[in-house]
C-alpha cells in the first residue's frame, strides 16, 4: 500500500521574498522536533520511514508542516550509536525514536532519563532493563516489541520443511550484540534438538567475518541457514542475499527485503506495522502523554515470503504447505 505524506508547499510572491526566510525560520523553530536514529540508511529504510510518518500522520502531526525530524543513520555500526544520539539530545529534542534496533535504545535510555525514547525492539524491555513492565513502563522509556527472536526457531523448521531429508544446519548471530544474540542461539538450538538436527552456530560482527563465515558453512556441510535477527545484518540485507546465492545456500531472514534480493525465504514481523506503530506512540508523546503511562505493545502480525526463482535454481521444490501460507510468492 502506497503511503502519502502530504508536505507543505511554500508559494512566495517577488514582493515577500526577502521577508520569507526568517518567518520560514521562526515558523519551524517553533515546531517540536524529533530524533530518528536509524541502524541503517535512509535509502534501505525508506520504506520504513514512511510507515514511521503515516503513524505520526495518524496522531495529526506532519514532517515539515508541524513537527521536524532530526534523522541520523548508524549504517550498522553500533559503535557510532552513543554519539549521534548526543547529537540528537543537543539539537534538543523532544523524543527520540530508535525503531528497530536493542544497542540504539539501550544507548539512548543510558544518555537521557528525562527525554522521552520509542523503541521498536525484539527482546524483552523488562529483562533489558529499558521499562519497569510492559502494562506501566515507569520511566521515560516505551515502544513496540516484535516476534523476531520468539518465531526464530520457526525459521528453522521452515528450511527443514524445504529441506526434509537435511541432518545439519547453521545459524548466524552477531556476538557484539548479546541481547539478540543469546536468546535467539538458545531458542534454535532447542528447536534444531527437538528435530533431531546438527546445528552450527556462527558469529560475524564486521564485513570481513561475514564474508568468511559464509563461506565456511559449506565445509561445515550445513545444507542450510538461519539469519538470526541484528541491526548490522539488516543493513546489509543485500549483501547476505547476494553471498548466500554465490554460495548456493538455502538462507532464511526476517525481512522481506531479504528474499526480493534474492534470498530463499524471508519470516518475521511486519516491520511496516511496527514502524507504524512506534510513529503512533511518538505523536502521542508528542501531544503530552508520558511514555510511563504508555503499555509496551506487542505485535502480532508475521509474514513470510518465499523466493521461488532461489528455490528453482537451488534445486528445491517448494511445498504447498509453505506457498498456501505464503504472504507473497516472488517469482
Amino acid at each position: 500500500m502506497a503511503i502519502h505524506i502530504q508536505r507543505r508547499e511554500f508559494i512566495v510572491t517577488l514582493g515577500g521574498a526577502a521577508a520569507w526566510p526568517l518567518a520560514t525560520r521562526a515558523q519551524q523553530s517553533a515546531m517540536p522536533v524529533i530524533g530518528f536514529l536509524g541502524s541503517a540508511s535512509s535509502d534501505l529504510w525508506a520504506n520504513y520511514v514512511r510507515a514511521f510518518q503515516q503513524g505520526l500522520g495518524e496522531t495529526g502531526y506532519v514532517e515539515g508542516r508541524n513537527v521536524e525530524i532530526e534523522y541520523r543513520w548508524t549504517q550498522g555500526q553500533n559503535e557510532r550509536m552513543s554519539g549521534l544520539i548526543a547529537d540528537l539530545l543537543h539539537r534538543p529534542v523532544r523524543v527520540i525514536a530508535v525503531p528497530g534496533s536493542t544497542p540504539a535504545a539501550l544507548a539512548a535510555k543510558a544518555a537521557s532519563t528525562t527525554v522521552p525514547i520509542v523503541f521498536a525492539i525484539a527482546t524483552d524491555p523488562v529483562q533489558l532493563g529499558l521499562v519497569a513492565s510492559l502494562n506501566r513502563p515507569g520511566g521515560n522509556v516505551t515502544g513496540v516489541v516484535t516476534l523476531n527472536v520468539e518465531i526464530a526457531p520457526k525459521r528453522l523448521e521452515l528450511l527443514h520443511e524445504l529441506l526434509p531429508t537435511a541432518t545439519s544446519f547453521a545459524l548466524l548471530v552477531n556476538p557484539a550484540n548479546p541481547a539478540l544474540a543469546e536468546p535467539v542461539s538458545e531458542r534454535v538450538q532447542a528447536a534444531a534438538r527437538t528435530l533431531g538436527m546438527k546445528l552450527h552456530v556462527l558469529h560475524a560482527s564486521s564485513e570481513p567475518e561475514l564474508d568468511a563465515v559464509l563461506a565456511a558453512v559449506a565445509q561445515l556441510q550445513a545444507a542450510g541457514l538461519v539469519v538470526g535477527p541484528d541491526p548490522f545484518f539488516n543493513s546489509r540485507i543485500e549483501q547476505l542475499a547476494t553471498l548466500t546465492s554465490r554460495q548456493a545456500l538455502p538462507a532464511v531472514y526476517q525481512w522481506r527485503e531479504f528474499t526480493a534480493a534474492g534470498g530463499l525465504l524471508s519470516y518475521g514481523s511486519s516491520i511496516t506495522d511496527v514502524y507504524r506503530h512506534a510513529g503512533i506512540y511518538t505523536g502521542r508523546i508528542l501531544k503530552g502523554e508520558k511514555p510511563a503511562d504508555l503499555p509496551v505493545e506487542q505485535t502480532t502480525r508475521v509474514e513470510l515470503f518465499i523466493n521461488l526463482k532461489t528455490a528453482k535454481t537451488l534445486g528445491i521444490t517448494a511445498p504447498t504447505s509453505i506457498l498456501v501460507r505464503a504472504d507473497e510468492v516472488i517469482e
